[in-house]
């Protein structure tokens, strides 16, 4: 039987990356959905060695070679096929021998969702954890010489004669109130880690709502706030003002981010509550989860952002302080959770998942 003589047609529908190899290696077929994982034409894929197109291609050639000598019939790998200067690719290989002497092996490539999350997840619990650790040292380091500077520019300005001198005072005054700005930073940063958490039943709904209420107030104009709410969510036990905190900063940068829209009149926010079942988080399995959603119709966030929006004083927004998404996801870590975002323009969602027991 020749594979490329048959039912191509049906591999071209499919929607997981399918390649045919001849007995070389070499790419004889690919279908539209392998060309768009592969980031080619099957024009440009056409003869090359699949091997050669990875860096790390050895144990594909491995495996091929495994598959030309009928070692087996049928095998799966989870592989990370490394690329020059491209993303890697997590993918679920599947290679099935043929019955075709010239094009003896069929690969099937399946993007590795799950494991791709898992990777982003652990990613943004290790940036968390050393963010903390970062926002400690930093705002210890701060604040010690600041009381210093202000304690001496006070006694200063008591040092100061008659009112000669005004101007002076003025300056004492400056660094007496520059002081105070940053004494007011450092307890921004060190605010999460000190508070203790206030345990107690929470109603994810009544924390949207009372956001939403805070939202509304002060951006009256040219906003909706839509609900898409999952009613028969339980209550969980929980701190309903870190919470609150949390979503207020999430929904304040997107109704910040919805200006030029609310001009127009259609700026909306989605606020979206469901169950989720067999979450994975922090590489702890939890049968179910909350599934909490805060999606914008807003320009969506820059590209050099993007990788970095977690991080403490990074901030897309003129004047921003660049500590309300930070701030927001060590609330949620502390409920067993984390804050993914997804975003492009006109929609950005950011997606909170809290375990529940």
């Amino acid at each position: 039987m020749n594979i490329l003589a048959t039912s191509l047609g049906g591999l071209d529908l499919l929607a997981s990356a399918v390649l045919i190899l001849n007995s070389e290696g070499c790419i004889t077929y690919a279908n539209p959905a392998a060309e768009t994982l592969m980031e080619n034409s099957f024009k440009v894929l056409h003869h090359q060695r699949l091997a050669e197109l990875f860096l790390n291609g050895d144990k594909l050639a491995m495996i091929f070679d495994q598959a030309r000598r009928h070692r087996f019939d049928e095998m799966r790998e989870d592989l990370v096929l490394e690329r020059v200067g491209r993303v890697p690719l997590q993918v679920n290989v599947i290679i099935t021998v043929l019955d075709d002497p010239d094009n003896p092996v069929l690969i099937e490539l399946r993007e590795n969702v799950q494991k791709m999350k898992l990777d982003r997840e652990e990613r943004i619990l290790d940036q968390t954890q050393a963010n903390k650790e970062l926002i400690r040292n930093l705002a210890h380091e701060i604040k010690n010489p600041l009381g210093g500077i202000r304690g001496a520019a006070q006694l200063l300005e008591l040092e100061l004669p008659g009112h000669d001198l005004k101007d002076l005072r003025e300056y004492t005054q400056v660094i007496i109130k520059e002081s105070d700005r940053l004494q007011t930073l450092v307890d921004r940063l060190l605010a999460p880690h000190r508070r203790p958490q206030i345990v107690g039943d929470v109603n994810i709904h009544e924390v949207f709502e009372r956001v939403r209420s805070l939202i509304t107030a002060e951006f009256p104009q040219g906003l909706t706030i839509k609900r898409d709410y999952d009613l028969s969510l339980p209550d969980f036990r929980g701190d309903k003002e870190q919470l609150i905190q949390a979503v207020l900063n999430i929904a304040h940068n997107a109704a910040q981010a919805l200006a030029p829209r609310m001009a127009k009149g259609d700026a909306e926010i989605i606020f979206r509550s469901r169950i989720a079942r067999s979450i994975t988080l922090a590489k702890v399995r939890y049968r179910l989860a909350l599934d909490l959603h805060i999606i914008d119709n807003g320009p969506g966030i820059p590209a050099e952002l993007k990788d970095r929006i977690f991080y403490p004083l990074v901030s897309g927004r003129d004047g921003g302080s660049g500590l309300g998404l930070t701030l927001a996801q060590t609330f949620i870590q502390q409920h067993s959770g984390v804050i993914e975002c997804e975003s492009r323009p006109g929609s950005t969602d950011f997606r909170i998942l809290i375990a529940l027991p």
